[in-house]
């Protein structure tokens, strides 16, 4: 990659010590800052500013601050103790203050302020016994060296062994070797958005002039989020192009088999489903390969759509397979798509790690042969010996869950797959396209008839004997109900009540076969009978850990008791909800919280009471916690910018994934003189995987 990169950008990719001011140990120290190399630097901004305009006194000011004054020296008090205070009397334009030194030597302090002679003093103010004072000034100028000292200092992020003076010095460095880079940005956009160049964005970036120039809105600081979005999303882009310009296979069904289904359904699909069934048929029937992504809330009814999907695969001829990540969820699955397949007439499969032997080799030999049409399964399915007659399209079901390379692989399973993504989980649409920007996107935001509202309510801990009676009840009518605990098992560290501790006091109180548990370390065997018996009716409570966040399904269930629900995010907690509220039974949810509540619990909590709309709530969720969070960044995929803030400059996403795309449809080789500009960008970023992606083609 880096033989590739273009001479230009030598300077900024030369080893990080040769900086000014930097050894080998305060290049390790940088390491921790995730900075490597000069360009690293240029992208580690400012997070602050300290104003050191001369102002003519400190009288007045709002103490503490940092200030600069031209001051007239006096009395010299020094320490009376070892290391104790040397005093130094000054006059500014109005006021005395008193300049202290601590374990400060006479001579050093007589020489840098002599008696009687006018100094320009900056550091930090602060009121002490009624008086200012400025305890060891950062800078002592003489008068007519005003003009060195800036109006506006940068204040950079620091780690251990890294100090300001070093790292202004250091990015002084960096910027100096900073080049005139061909603008890769879209003309008109710029001139509309005022922007500078991306020489002159970094010099101001890195020259604050004021808290408005740290703003994520401040012309410097945009352009260059810009660019880091802009590259992000070209090479999504680039990938997108790729998966299309393999041809697809024109997938079109006739509608005999979707029609029969939609006869004999109880009652009519919401106008999303209908629109994200159209979208869905008509990428099927392009010769291009589809790779779109279905967003939908709990209970949207995505799994209707999926499987008209699967129908117009099967209609055409061919088949279709749909992957869960858990065998859990296959098997809701399946027992979700039977009734319809049946109703259809269509031959519908489970493969899972379970099956062996003579059994799994029969289900391989009809799928092989085309017998079976519709496959449900968990990633088993990715196993070599897995051989379709002629799969038409793939349904992941919980994309976060799989990676992009899992989605590449399913879409190798094929001759030319068209993949369908489907996620429960309502995603901003600034990290949406972060993170699917290489997807088209369906969104299901219509309920459909026959989910009940569910009332949730705040209870704090004190009242959990009430909540057990209420369960106690609850169950004797022979409803059933969830309660979820946050940790399995009890740690020091932890005051969270256990799953295992939950299950014993519960079945205390509500006796022996009523109460069942899961959690994530049992056996799969074991949780899978758990949830069966669940399922069945046979247990009336389950408690359980986030293991049914997702995808469980049972109508029967009305209660969920959600502990500790405070140390949830917005979005699990929203996720769990949502497995009540799926039959005809008017369901609650009771969030039961420690008291007392800080203010971030507290408004996550009331979020969830005053509303079950889930784009709603993970647009709150994301301004609480921020982008990284609300995937996960561990397993989200989500790229980390340095500069550019998803939750700030979600508008400035949509706006580069369209100029990224624009340009690659004018310009699908980047040849252009503005293509070539726009690769450089892709080396500045370090997008090798998107250099790869032009190169090969």
């Amino acid at each position: 990659m880096s033989a590739g990169r273009p001479e230009i950008l030598f300077p900024l990719f030369a080893a990080v010590e040769s900086l000014q001011g930097v050894g080998p140990k305060t290049a390790a120290a940088l390491g921790n800052l995730g900075i490597e190399a000069p360009r690293d630097l240029l992208y580690t901004l400012p997070a602050s500013v300290i104003d050191r305009r001369l102002r003519p006194t400190v009288q007045g000011a709002d103490l503490p601050a940092v200030l600069t004054v031209e001051v007239q020296i006096g009395q010299h008090r020094p320490a009376r103790t070892k290391g104790g205070a040397y005093r130094v009397t000054v006059r500014d334009a109005a006021l005395s203050f008193q300049i202290v030194f601590f374990h400060a030597r006479g001579d050093y302090v007589s020489r840098l302020l002599p008696f009687g002679a006018r100094r320009i003093v900056s550091g930090r103010v602060e009121s002490f016994d009624g008086m200012a004072q400025m305890v060891h000034p950062d800078h002592v100028l003489l008068p007519e060296e005003a003009g060195e000292l800036p109006e506006f200092e940068p204040v950079y992020p620091l780690t251990a062994g890294v100090t300001q003076k070093t790292m202004c010095k250091a990015a002084a460095d960096a910027l100096s070797r900073a080049p005139e880079l061909a603008e890769w940005a879209d003309s008109g956009l710029v001139a509309r958005e005022g922007w500078p160049t991306w020489c002159d964005a970094m010099a101001e970036a890195h020259a604050p002039q004021g808290m408005g120039a740290l703003s994520p809105d401040a012309p410097a600081r945009r352009r260059l989020a810009y660019d880091e979005l802009f590259a992000h999303q070209l090479t999504l882009a680039l990938a997108r192009a790729r998966k299309r310009e393999k041809p697809g296979v024109e997938t079109v069904g006739d509608g005999r088999l979707r029609r029969k289904v939609l006869a004999g359904l109880p009652y009519r699909p919401t106008g999303a489903q209908e629109r994200a069934i159209r979208e869905i048929t008509d990428d099927m029937a392009s010769p291009k390969r589809m790779n779109r992504l279905l967003q939908g809330d709990v209970g949207a009814g995505k799994t209707l759509v999926a499987f008209m999907a699967l129908l117009t695969a099967v209609e055409a001829g061919g088949q279709g397979v749909m992957m869960a990540p858990t065998e859990i969820l296959a098997r809701q699955h399946l027992e979700g798509l039977r009734p319809l397949a049946e109703e259809a007439g269509v031959v519908l499969e489970l493969l899972t790690g379970r099956d062996k032997g003579a059994e799994r080799r029969a289900k391989l030999a009809a799928l092989a042969r085309g017998d079976i049409r519709i496959l449900v399964g968990t990633h088993a399915v990715f196993q070599k010996d897995v051989a379709f007659h002629d799969l038409r399209l793939a349904i992941v079901d919980e994309q976060h869950r799989f990676g992009v390379r899992q989605r590449l692989e399913l879409g190798r399973k094929g001759q030319a797959v068209d993949v369908l993504v489907m996620t429960a989980t309502p995603i901003p649409r600034s990290l949406a396209l972060a993170q699917y920007g290489d997807m088209d996107v369906s969104v299901l935001d219509e309920k459909p008839p026959g989910r009940t509202p569910v009332k949730t309510a705040l209870v704090s801990a004190d009242r959990m004997d009430e909540v057990i009676d209420h369960l106690r009840r609850a169950v004797a009518e022979g409803k059933q109900a969830y309660w979820v605990c946050p940790l399995v098992e009890e740690s020091e560290l932890s005051d969270l009540t256990a799953a295992e501790e939950r299950f014993k006091r519960l079945r205390a109180a509500l006796g022996e076969g009523v109460v069942g548990l899961v959690h994530g370390q049992m056996p799969p065997a074991e949780k899978d009978a758990a949830m069966a018996r669940f399922v069945a009716g046979r247990t009336g409570v389950l408690v359980a850990t986030t293991v049914i966040e997702v995808g469980v399904n049972v109508p029967n269930a009305s209660i969920m008791v959600i502990e500790r629900a405070e140390i949830f995010g917005l979005a699990q907690l929203h996720q769990l909800r949502g497995r009540v509220g799926r039959g005809a039974e008017a369901s609650t949810c009771l969030l039961i919280y420690q008291a007392p509540l800080n203010e971030s619990g507290l408004k996550r909590l009331t979020t969830l009471r005053e509303t079950e709309d889930g784009f709603r709530i993970s647009e709150v969720d994301l301004e609480m916690r921020g982008a990284g969070d609300v995937l996960g960044t561990a397993q989200s995929g989500l790229p980390r910018f340095r500069i550019a803030d998803l939750e700030r400059q979600a508008g400035l996403m949509k706006i580069a994934q369209d100029d990224a795309r624009k340009l690659l449809s004018d310009d699908s080789a980047l040849k252009t003189a503005r293509g070539e500009a726009a690769r450089v960008l892709l080396y500045l970023m370090r997008q090798e995987q998107a250099i790869q992606l032009i190169t090969v083609g």
